[in-house]
Formats: structure tokens, C-alpha cells, sequence
């Protein structure tokens, strides 16, 4: 029997379909909880959706998820799993620090802040490259490096606060405060200046970096010869070699530009909010990321929808926790795991039934 879907329905309904069992399941939390999941959504969506405030946060959360999400998506056209995004976001902060510290309370914004996107880039770059050369030369698979890699950037990132760039007499492993230089600025900051009013929210500039990269993104990988390249040896590695493209080289191309992206979430986190480099920044937002890429079918527009559900959901989820204590944020947490489980491991429950209904189209249009 033949399953294969139309294109509509399997980028745009599967998803859907497998959104709707995860909420079904979480319905179901919700009540043996002895709460009503109708009022637990409703709650939900207007801590997200229902202020400008509330809205903010969601944006900024998506921001992070942007850069996350299209990480993932990257490597996966080029038949690569890349679980590495939490390195890589923290090697991008560092690489943020390092320039904000060096030059922030000298050399003006529009000179730093240029170099502290390449900076952020670049150090998030060559941490996903290396496993990308060891699996393309060496054979060994970049899911273990990627995962090895995530504990070595963790290490670095405590002894880099605890040795090298601690505040002398601050008893929080952080380094001192970033120059003026190296602030992003606030979406509210930047609206007042156009007398335009917005609430104060960590929501900063990054999130035109994160319009930026997916507009890239889209137009690296369908309508860039390099892009296509890499998406040729995703899908068919010997028929890619067979044409004259390198595997190998793709492979290290794919994985240093998932790098790169991840690295901009130390711009959103480290220069856009906090302001100075800490030791928890991340918090996650690498592995949130695989949820992001495999909800938007690892295209740029279905990573932004997907970033926006996500930020929804922890904004949300601090202002459900707030009304409703009995539903705490793990419960949030556990619908984020949910999201995971039937958008990946049952990603493709729904596909026979999906697959049936196409046919049954088809034939009543004769």
C-alpha cells in the first residue's frame, strides 16, 4: 500500500495532525491533574498572545529558537543529525564575550557590534566543523562528537568564568559587565526613538538577525549551487559523489554552517539581555532546537512557526503556572516532550490514515 502523501499534506497537515495528538495527550495531563484543559489553554495563549508584553517575550524566545531550529535544519539536509546546538550556542557567546570585553567600552556599537555577530559566528562555526571533519574524514559519527562536544563546551565556558574572565569581588561566576559598545539594543529602546511606545522586554535587535538568517537560509539551501550541494548528498550521498560533489566536503560545509547559526544565540542571550557572559545562558535551547527543526519539517518558514509555538509555550507557561499552580511549568515541560514524541519517534503515526484520506480525494474527483 502506498503512503506517500502530497506535499501539502506532509508539510503542512502531518504536522498539524501530530500537534493536535500531543495537545490531546496533554488535555488529558491536564485533567487527571483536576484541572479544566480548556481554561489551562486559554491561559496559556493570552500569556503569550494577549499583551504586547507577553507578545515580546514570545518573540525573544523564538528568536533563540530561530537560530537553534535552523541549525538542526541545516545539517539535516545533509543527511547529518547535529545534537551539538548547546556547544555551539555556547561557543557563540563566548565568542561574543570575548569581543564585547575586548572592545565594548572603547569603540562605538556600529563597530562592535558587527564583529561581535562574526565573532559569535565564527567560534560557533568551528565547534560544529570538527565533528563535521571527523565524521566526513575520520568515520566517526557526529552524534557522539556532537554530544561530546556539548560537555567539552560546558567545561570551557566554567573554567573561561572561573579563571579568566570572572568580575574580581563578584561571588557569581559571570564576567563583568559588557562596555556600552556591545549592548544590543531593545525593541522598545529602538521603537522610542521612532516615537513609537512598546514595553520593556528582553526582546532586542537579534530578532532581525533571526529574520535575516532564515531569509539566508531559504536562499542558501533552494536556490544557492552550494546549498544544493549539500541537500544532493542528504539525499543521495553516492548518486552526489557520482555527479562530481565531494561528500566529505559538504558534509564539513553543512555541519560549520549549523555552527554558525547556533553561535547567534550567544547575540540574543549574552549581549541582547544579559548584558555580560554567564554560566547558564543556554538553559536548554540547543535540544529545544531539534523539536523546532522536526515540528517545521526542517524548513526555514516551518522553523519560524515552529519558534513561535515554542516561545509561546514558555511564556505561556510562566502565566499558566501563575493561575493555575497545580499545572507547574513541568507540566509545560512535559507538553514540550510530548511535542517531541509524536513529531518525532511517532512522527509518521498518522501517515497511513492521512494517506487514505488523499486517495479517497482523488478518486471521488475522479
Amino acid at each position: 500500500m502506498n503512503n506517500e502523501l502530497p506535499r501539502w499534506m506532509d508539510l503542512g497537515l502531518l504536522p498539524l495532525v501530530n500537534l493536535a495528538m500531543a495537545f490531546a495527550v496533554s488535555a488529558l495531563v491536564v485533567v487527571l491533574a483536576g484541572q479544566d484543559p480548556a481554561q489551562a489553554l486559554s491561559l496559556l495563549l493570552r500569556g503569550a498572545f494577549g499583551s504586547l508584553l507577553g507578545f515580546s517575550y514570545t518573540l525573544y524566545y523564538a528568536t533563540t529558537f530561530v537560530f537553534t531550529g535552523l541549525a538542526v535544519a541545516v545539517a539535516y539536509h545533509a543527511g547529518l543529525f547535529n545534537i551539538g546546538g548547546e556547544g555551539q550556542a555556547m561557543l557563540g557567546g563566548i565568542g561574543t564575550a570575548l569581543v564585547a570585553l575586548w572592545l565594548g567600552e572603547a569603540y562605538p556599537a556600529w563597530l562592535v557590534l558587527p564583529l561581535m555577530v562574526l565573532a559569535a559566528m565564527a567560534f560557533g562555526m568551528v565547534w560544529a566543523a570538527i565533528p563535521g571533519a571527523l565524521q566526513a574524514w575520520r568515520g566517526s559519527h557526529v552524534v557522539i562528537t556532537t554530544i561530546m562536544f556539548n560537555f567539552l563546551a560546558s567545561a570551557l565556558l566554567s573554567w573561561l568564568l572561573v579563571e579568566v574572565l570572572k568580575e574580581p569581588g563578584n561571588m557569581t561566576v559571570e564576567s563583568r559587565a559588557f562596555g556600552p559598545g556591545a549592548q544590543v539594543p531593545g525593541v522598545h529602546v529602538a521603537l522610542a526613538a521612532l516615537g513609537i511606545e512598546w514595553p520593556s522586554s528582553p526582546l532586542n535587535l537579534s530578532v532581525l538577525l533571526a529574520v535575516a538568517a532564515v531569509v539566508v537560509v531559504w536562499l542558501w539551501l533552494w536556490r544557492g549551487t552550494s546549498g544544493y550541494a549539500v541537500r544532493a548528498v542528504g539525499f543521495a550521498p553516492a548518486a552526489a559523489e557520482y555527479a562530481g560533489i565531494r561528500p566529505g566536503r559538504q558534509v564539513v560545509v553543512a555541519m560549520a554552517a549549523s555552527g554558525a547559526l547556533a553561535g547567534l544565540v550567544g547575540i540574543n542571550e549574552v549581549a541582547g539581555v544579559h548584558g555580560r557572559l554567564l554560566l547558564d545562558y543556554v538553559v536548554g535551547a540547543g535540544f529545544a532546537g531539534i523539536a523546532v527543526s522536526l515540528i517545521g519539517r526542517n524548513h526555514p518558514v516551518g522553523v519560524v512557526l515552529a519558534s513561535l509555538l515554542f516561545g509561546a509555550l514558555y511564556q505561556g507557561g510562566a502565566e499558566l503556572s501563575f493561575e493555575m499552580p497545580s499545572v507547574s511549568r513541568d507540566m509545560v515541560f512535559t507538553l514540550q516532550g510530548l511535542i517531541v514524541l509524536f513529531c518525532g519517534a511517532l512522527g509518521q503515526a498518522a501517515v497511513p490514515a492521512l494517506a487514505r484520506l488523499a486517495r479517497r480525494k482523488v478518486a471521488a474527483h475522479g
